[in-house]
């Protein structure tokens, strides 16, 4: 890792309630984005990324916000932009959309509406649309979902050209979109050699369709378990991961987590910095009761090694 502050952390809102003093308590730790993910219907207690970030907005005063993720192909293309863009305007310019094509909970994309085999083709589409409409006014556009006539949202975004977008996913399709529409690309469950082999290919599919990625930034969404003795925080994550995805992860955490005593954490950690990681968003994977103390002890110990 270079010696200059290159590295910026992320975490997300833990829960849909408390949302503004989460917010505060965040943003006080030194975190450089908050981020909020969502689902229609799940298997516990979700938000609504817009809304609880939209409360976030008004609590803070700096912290960058990105939704992590916004479930795209849900909505229809012409409201996620204006959401967006109002999003952007109501926090002065600190919003970034995070996208991602969903589908693992078939439910939610049926109440909505949207075939689940779709959803890739969707989220194009509303890519498209959220790029043209952020950036001009008076747009036509005439997409397979999407059908637009001198549409014109206003105001449009306060950052410029538009506000960033991250696209989250492992697939290479979400690679291929990554490159074609997004600034930032952020992978999930993946270990440093896959990370640095994503890279690559976003590089390659950028060449390919003659975008400059010179400023296109990698980073990573990662579940993490902090704590002074490391095997305890290997089982939190094990414990909370297998939980999680109903399998067991107590030899997975190992290669999709980072867990461990802050020195071993430190280590990891750099391993995915060397291989180009220049955000990294952390979840917690922990018991309830530890998540604050999780949080906090990231920014009290990490955060000083990567920020020279």
């Amino acid at each position: 890792m270079s010696e200059t502050n290159t590295v910026k952390f992320g975490t997300a809102l833990r829960s849909p309630y408390g949302v503004a003093e989460l917010s505060r308590q965040i943003e006080g730790l030194g975190y450089d984005v908050l981020g909020c993910g969502e689902h229609v219907s799940f298997h516990g207690d979700t938000a609504n990324g817009f809304v609880s970030l939209s409360v976030a907005a008004g609590a803070t005063t700096h912290i960058e916000l990105m939704s992590t993720i916004t479930l795209v192909p849900l909505y229809p293309a012409a409201l996620l932009a204006k959401m967006g863009a109002a999003l952007d305007v109501a926090s002065n310019g600190r919003f970034s959309l995070g996208v991602g094509v969903g589908g693992e909970f078939a439910n939610e994309f049926a109440a909505c509406g949207v075939p689940v085999k779709e959803r890739g083709a969707r989220t194009d589409d509303a890519l498209e649309v959220i790029t043209r409409t952020w950036t001009g006014t008076d747009v036509s556009y005439d997409g397979r979902f999407t059908k637009l006539e001198n549409f014109s949202l206003k105001p449009l975004p306060i950052q410029k050209p538009r506000p960033p977008i991250w696209v989250s996913g492992r697939s290479e399709a979400a690679m291929r979109r990554a490159a074609k529409y997004a600034d930032g690309w952020l992978p999930y469950m993946y270990t440093p050699e896959q990370l640095a082999d994503s890279i690559a290919k976003i590089r390659a599919y950028g060449e390919d369709l003659g975008r400059d990625m010179s400023d296109f930034t990698f980073g990573l969404y990662i579940f993490t378990a902090i704590h002074e003795d490391n095997e305890l925080a290997i089982k939190y994550a094990a414990d909370r991961l297998s939980t999680q995805y109903a399998q067991d992860f107590s030899k997975l955490v190992y290669k999709f987590a980072l867990a461990g005593d802050p020195d071993r954490y430190q280590a990891r950690l750099r391993e995915y910095v060397d291989a180009g990681a220049s955000l990294i968003f952390v979840s917690s994977a922990c018991t309830d009761d530890y998540i604050d103390r999780n949080v906090a002890m990231i920014a009290e110990t990490v955060f000083p090694a990567f920020r020279t």
